[in-house]
């Protein structure tokens, strides 16, 4: 075991290793933030890259949080896969690389038709209130 990987085994929980490091996928409607509305961001539980606006989030039904669009285009990398005999577009985080679920065609039309399905696992919420003190000040006029 490498000295990163042991590293990570310690901070983190063993569903959000399997979900972000081995591509595994919690239960629907199992994860934190599936039914969770509160505004904020919420960044790689990894890296702390920062992901995903309360703003574009919607109840897609699907059991984990569903997305419109990511914070900036650029701080998701997408890949795509065929596992399990299935044709999807995974989404990780650009840094740490980690998987943090996918991006479908199928999203409200009217915000841009996709629906970047994530698990809460792959996932660190920070309140709007508290953007400033955790070191994410530049987002915090999307919420004034």
């Amino acid at each position: 075991m490498s000295a990163q990987e042991s590293d990570l085994r310690q901070r983190l929980t063993p569903e959000q290793f399997a979900v972000t490091q081995e591509a595994a996928t919690e239960r629907p409607f199992s994860g934190k933030y599936d039914d969770f509305y509160q505004p904020g961001i919420y960044v790689d539980v990894v890296s702390g890259e920062p992901l995903f606006s309360s703003l574009d989030k919607y109840d897609a039904g699907c059991g984990w949080p569903s997305f419109t669009k990511p914070i900036a285009q650029a701080n998701l990398d997408e890949h795509q896969d065929h596992s399990f005999g299935m044709r999807r577009t995974e989404v990780k985080s650009p840094q740490a690389q980690s998987h943090l679920g996918h991006v479908f065609p199928d999203g409200p039309q009217d915000r841009g038709g996709l629906r970047y399905c994530i698990n809460s696992a792959a996932l660190k919420f920070i309140p709007a209130d508290q953007l400033a003190a955790a070191g994410y000040a530049e987002y915090q006029s999307l919420f004034n």
